[in-house]
């Protein structure tokens, strides 16, 4: 009866969260469609340009969102409702700190960013642009992120997942009448996707509105050991999503060297939809989130690791779906981001999807891994798993892979670097496991 309980509230919990993070990744994802529609291949690479921005923008909010949010639930399992409220103050004030460097860089560097992340004269243009507005609208990015984490863990995941979707079907809707009816161009796109986590903010005040929340703002001045605790935990999901942008310049760059602007416009169509699976695996991971460190936090550790498996054998049966869908409608799925019909993006796009995604398998289970490290406090082998997968195997794989089989090198990198980091994750998990499973002693309370 209670293993039927603890699947019921992983399922409710991840089903919501998948939803809503699928949601939230469909915010590059719809500009994607709309821009290709809209202004082809030329506006298609502007925007992967500017996507490692967004990348960082987002894993700016997560780390704090999922740091804040970790100790939150810890504290809110033992009741300890003084430090809930310290740890909302601190996250929220490392958020205004993250959003005034933001902004700043909005207003005097995109320029700089747009011509560092490789935008020549062709797209420099759009992609300045798109990172300026990108930049300015980072509160509303940050905050959006912060509220998603600390309202889901305050026991209303449904309420969490509505802000995301209703955010993201904004930016839909929004994306098509800025771009088409509006003519607007690159500034409509990423108008529409400014104004979408301002939207999902109000579906979120409910929460606020109605007095539900566990959490306040609380007076006095932050504290540097719990904001560096926040920090810490969160710090994976910030790597995550810094190293896909990370991945991103790397592989634009070495793919302008092959095939040129088709070639990052091709990658454009494998990263954008990359994103919408790693949110789905992300969607799960977060969903297991509260439960583990609520169990975790209530002196039941071994709770904590059914929830753990729950999340590993979800995402291993959704990559199995993904890599079916890929494998057999990558034409298909290609054709829907090239407008114009250009045959040499058509076969770049449909090949590569077929290689890249055999990485889902692994790259599911590593994603589960690092938040059931993170939610159990143990934020050492988090950061090892996240920093390997995302940036010290890679990035070698890339250089080494494509310079010896061409472009299939550079499709293949990220499976033959999600395998190493699975095999490392692994390790680790073994090490931790016999640490986990005992029971907690009254001074971990």
């Amino acid at each position: 009866m209670e293993q039927r309980q603890y699947l019921k509230d992983f399922i409710r919990y991840a089903s919501l969260n998948v939803l809503g993070m699928v949601a939230l990744s469909c915010y590059i994802l719809a500009d994607t469609f709309f821009v290709s529609q809209g202004l082809g291949a030329n506006g298609l690479a502007a925007l992967n340009l500017a996507i490692p921005v967004y990348n960082f923008i987002h894993g700016s909010g997560l780390m704090l969102g999922m740091g804040g949010a970790i100790k939150y639930s810890v504290y809110r399992s033992q009741g300890n409702f003084r430090k809930t409220d310290a740890v909302f103050t601190n996250t929220v004030t490392l958020a205004l700190g993250f959003a005034l460097c933001f902004v700043c860089a909005g207003l005097f560097l995109s320029g700089q960013i747009a011509a560092l992340l490789g935008a020549d004269a062709e797209v420099f243009s759009m992609t300045n642009t798109y990172l300026k507005v990108l930049l300015l609208f980072s509160p509303a990015f940050l905050m959006n992120d912060v509220l998603i984490c600390f309202v889901r863990n305050d026991g209303a995941p449904r309420l969490s997942m509505m802000g995301m979707i209703v955010g993201s079907l904004s930016n839909v809707v929004l994306d098509y009448v800025f771009i088409f009816p509006f003519g607007m161009g690159i500034f409509g796109a990423v108008l529409a996707t400014g104004l979408a986590p301002v939207i999902s903010i109000c579906v979120m005040s409910v929460h606020f509105i109605k007095k539900r929340n566990q959490f306040h703002f609380q007076k006095g001045r932050p504290s540097l050991g719990a904001s560096g605790n926040i920090l810490s935990l969160g710090v994976p999901s910030l790597v995550t999503e810094v190293a896909s942008g990370v991945v991103i310049i790397v592989f634009n760059g070495i793919l302008l060297s092959l095939k040129g602007n088709v070639g990052v416009a091709a990658y454009g169509v494998i990263a954008n939809l990359s994103l919408v699976v790693v949110a789905i695996f992300t969607g799960v991971a977060q969903g297991m989130q509260p439960l583990v460190s609520d169990a975790y936090g209530r002196g039941r550790k071994k709770d904590s690791l059914k929830f753990q498996r729950f999340g590993a054998v979800s995402v291993t049966a959704l990559a199995a779906v993904v890599y079916m869908i890929v494998a057999f409608w990558a034409e298909p799925v290609a054709s829907v981001f090239n407008s114009e019909g250009n045959p040499v993006l058509q076969e770049i796009a449909a090949g590569g999807l077929r290689l890249y995604f055999i990485g889902a398998f692994f790259a599911g289970i590593n994603i589960v891994l690092v938040h059931f490290f993170a939610a159990v406090e143990k934020a050492a082998p988090a950061q090892i798993i996240s920093l390997c997968r995302g940036i010290f195997f890679i990035i070698p794989a890339a250089f080494l892979l494509s310079s010896a089989l061409g472009i299939t090198g550079v499709w293949l990198a990220f499976p033959a670097a999600e395998l190493l980091a699975l095999l490392l994750g692994l390790l680790l998990y073994r090490r931790n496991r016999k640490v986990l499973s005992l029971p907690v002693s009254e001074s971990e309370i």
